[in-house]
Order: structure tokens, then C-alpha cells, then sequence
């Protein structure tokens, strides 16, 4: 199934949902040192790979960390071919001084940002839907 390309319609229907927990990001050598399935999201850099992790299983392993996040999803199934998404709602998110970091699965977005920010981050991009 193909997702939406429609920029106004990907606005529209992006429906942010606040993911419970708080996260953290780590880079490691080689996965071996992590059970595949307690990782959110992996990517392989040239310095090794870089994890997602829930900050209480890196808690547990040990894993430092200075940054921890919430992790907002926006449920609209979105192309990998949409153009223009990630611009809207970065520079929204950009506009009232929140940083956020963002991956792109095959369904949806994914959006990291500061712990802190998660509510005024949901109420700007809820905002957002409303004038797309």
C-alpha cells in the first residue's frame, strides 16, 4: 500500500500521538551487545550504529547518556516520496525554539525532541494540522 503524497492532506491527517516513555540515543561498535528487540530504531554510521533505546534499559545496562527525549509519532501513513512534511512541521516545531530529531519509517514519521518540549511540541503540531 502507498502512502499519502498530498502535502496539505498529509497536514490534515497527521494525527501526532505522544508515545509513552522517555528515550535515549547511543552509539555502539556492533549491535551483538543488545537484544535486537529492545531496539526502537537503529542506523548504521560510519562510526558505528546508532540506537534508540528506552533510558530505562539503558539505565540498567549502564549506557550514558545526556539527552533524553520523548518520541512523537505522526499516524498518517506518509510516502517516503512525500515532499515537503518534515519541512512543515521542523520549521513549526523550529518557529516556538523546540529541536527535534527526526526518522522516517516506512509508515510513518517519527519525531524525537527534549522531554521537556513533548506537550508544547504536541500543541504546535496538532496547530499545525489545523491550518493544513
Amino acid at each position: 500500500m502507498r502512502g499519502e503524497t498530498n502535502l496539505q492532506q498529509l497536514l490534515r491527517t497527521m494525527k501526532p500521538a505522544l508515545n509513552e516513555g522517555e528515550f535515549i540515543f547511543y552509539s555502539l561498535p556492533d549491535l551483538s551487545v543488545i537484544n535486537i528487540n529492545d531496539i526502537i530504531f537503529s542506523f548504521k554510521e560510519k562510526e558505528g550504529f546508532t540506537v534508540i533505546l528506552e533510558k530505562s534499559l539503558a539505565d540498567k545496562l549502564n549506557i550514558p547518556y545526556s539527552f533524553v527525549a520523548a518520541w512523537i509519532t505522526l499516524t498518517v501513513h506518509s510516502s517516503l516520496e512525500a515532499v515537503g512534511l518534515t519541512a512543515a512541521f521542523s520549521k513549526a516545531l523550529a518557529d516556538e525554539q523546540i529541536s527535534c530529531n527526526v526518522v522516517a519509517g516506512f509508515y510513518h514519521d517519527h519525531i524525537f525532541l527534549a522531554k521537556q518540549d513533548a506537550e508544547k511540541a504536541m500543541e504546535v503540531l496538532i496547530g499545525l494540522s489545523q491550518l493544513g
